[in-house]
């Protein structure tokens, strides 16, 4: 079953978070999965079994240099074709409030 995740990775008590995160972001590029990186979060899509095998694994190698807090939303209902700036699009246009005109 395919499926799409969002995922944020938060490195706890430290200075510098940017070389965990990147690293974290690296193991996932070089699974099987279709990874978009954001500004906040990375959704990655793929084969429900690959998402959960390649997060575990990308959180282990990360929890090895120290504390960290993994966030995840999963779902089967995000079509693959449509990316992150094609849905946001999307939500801003469905939630523009349309006013008659002169009103």
């Amino acid at each position: 079953m395919k499926i799409q995740a969002e995922v944020s990775l938060y490195p706890l008590r430290r200075k510098h978070i940017a070389k965990p995160i990147q690293r974290f972001i690296q193991q996932l590029q070089s699974g099987p999965l279709h990874v978009q990186i954001g500004n906040m979060s990375t959704q990655v899509s793929g084969e429900c079994d690959e998402i959960f095998n390649c997060l575990g694994k990308a959180f282990s190698e990360s929890a090895r240099e120290g504390e960290m807090l993994m966030t995840v939303k999963v779902s089967n209902t995000c079509p693959e074709s449509v990316g992150l700036d094609e849905f946001n699009n999307k939500e801003n246009n469905r939630n523009e409030t349309q006013f008659p005109p002169g009103g």
